[in-house]
């Protein structure tokens, strides 16, 4: 099985794939603030459907957040939709993105570990 490339930074297992939809804006900044999101430590993946308003993201989550995301995107204008659905998937992302970073500061697990301290005592 072959290994794909990704970025300096990221993880495979960490790896994660996010789609945005955005308010249209006349204001909104939207290929500044893609150069500036795809620059950020951690991302893989970058692309953003015209037709569709939508922006497809990946990203290893335990370095990089979609709240990270969210900054950048404001300083440029760019707001992410605000009907129930897209509202609903970015609650979802940002739990999912807290959870992997919360799993990667702790140590991995080894099931022979109570084992090993068991025997020694």
């Amino acid at each position: 099985m072959k290994k794909e490339e990704h970025r300096p930074g990221v993880n495979e297992v960490n790896l994660v794939v996010r789609h945005l939809k955005l308010e249209s804006s006349p204001d909104a900044k939207i290929a500044e603030a893609m150069t500036e999101v795809d620059t950020l430590y951690g991302l893989d993946a970058l692309s953003f459907d015209e037709r569709s308003q939508v922006l497809n993201l990946t990203y290893d989550a335990s370095r990089l957040g979609l709240d990270g995301i969210e900054e950048v995107l404001a300083k440029y204008g760019v707001e992410i939709s605000h009907d129930w659905w897209t509202h609903l998937k970015e609650g979802f992302y940002k739990f999912i993105d807290e959870n992997v970073q919360e799993n990667a500061k702790q140590p991995p697990w080894d099931c022979h570990q109570r084992y090993q301290q068991n025997k020694h005592k």
